[in-house]
């Protein structure tokens, strides 16, 4: 037999496979409304555009940036002065108690440090003469390294009987000299002769190629040989040897200022020229 379908059976299958699906136009609603908003916004922000409150606002971040860059260059060399002026602190601290260096430079190897102290050691239990060896990395407080020196023994030792077999070996990496000094008892051991050879052969002839550390204890070496009253061992002899001056000459100090000047200049005409440059571009276009 055969069973005739009429077409509204099939209605529930398309309901089915066919769902409906309502199109409105309130889904366009809300992002048209926000598009319109962000455009008013963005029109009324261009509305109040006030270019005589912008010119002002470029000056004074013009003004600020150049009392920066002002204060950095003036506070800069001054902090880094007072890092490196670690030559108070030696006088203060006073003498090493553990050792017979004071290493203030960090040019010294640690091996130099052991030698040192049992040369040193060694030569105060025969002797009974007392060697303080000192590194600085720069000197503000005093014009040359005999000044520093002088000062070192009579902060540490302020009494004659204090300090008169004591010595005192200063380094001033910076200047590349040195100095020795001590109390009358130490002077007459070592002799004018070996203090004057220590101090202008083994000191800054070595400094000046950056051998710290040779030439510390090459010097206390040679001290020490002379209060042994043992022969001279000498020092290092200077090839095409030139002390250098550590101050700038007038030129170098006229160059400078010159620098100086174009430098603030430039950042004048920045802070001042190209606001007004910006503000007439802007009143040429309207």
């Amino acid at each position: 037999m055969e069973t005739i379908l009429s077409p509204t059976s099939f209605c529930p299958l398309l309901k089915t496979h066919l769902p409906r699906h309502p199109r409105s136009n309130s889904a366009l609603k809300p992002i048209f409304c926000a598009l319109k908003k962000q455009s008013l916004h963005s029109v009324q922000q261009q509305s109040s555009y006030n270019p005589t409150t912008s010119w002002l606002s470029n000056v004074h971040q013009g003004i600020a940036a150049l009392a920066i860059s002002l204060a950095l260059n003036f506070t800069l060399p001054i902090l880094t002065d007072a890092a490196l002026a670690s030559e108070f602190d030696v006088l203060n601290d006073g003498p090493p108690k553990d050792s017979y260096v004071i290493d203030d430079a960090g040019v010294l190897s640690r091996v130099t440090k052991s030698d040192l102290k049992r040369l040193l050691s060694d030569l105060e239990f025969r002797k009974g003469y007392h060697i303080n060896v000192v590194t600085v990395r720069k000197l503000t407080s005093k014009a040359d390294a005999f000044e520093y020196a002088d000062q070192v023994l009579e902060k540490w030792y302020p009494t004659i009987e204090e300090g008169n077999n004591k010595g005192i070996i200063v380094l001033v990496t910076s200047q590349k000299e040195g100095a020795v000094t001590g109390g009358p008892d130490f002077i007459k051991a070592v002799g004018d002769s070996i203090l004057d050879a220590t101090v202008s052969e083994n000191l800054p002839v070595l400094a000046v190629d950056e051998k710290y550390n040779e030439a510390v204890y090459s010097a206390a070496k040679r001290l020490a040989s002379a209060v042994d009253g043992l022969p001279d061992p000498g020092g290092p002899q200077a090839k095409d040897y030139k002390r250098e001056s550590n101050f700038k000459t007038k030129e170098e100090t006229d160059e400078k200022r010159g620098q100086f000047t174009l430098v603030v200049g430039g950042l004048l005409v920045i802070a001042f020229v190209v606001p007004m440059a910006q503000y007439f571009a802007y009143v040429s276009k309207k």
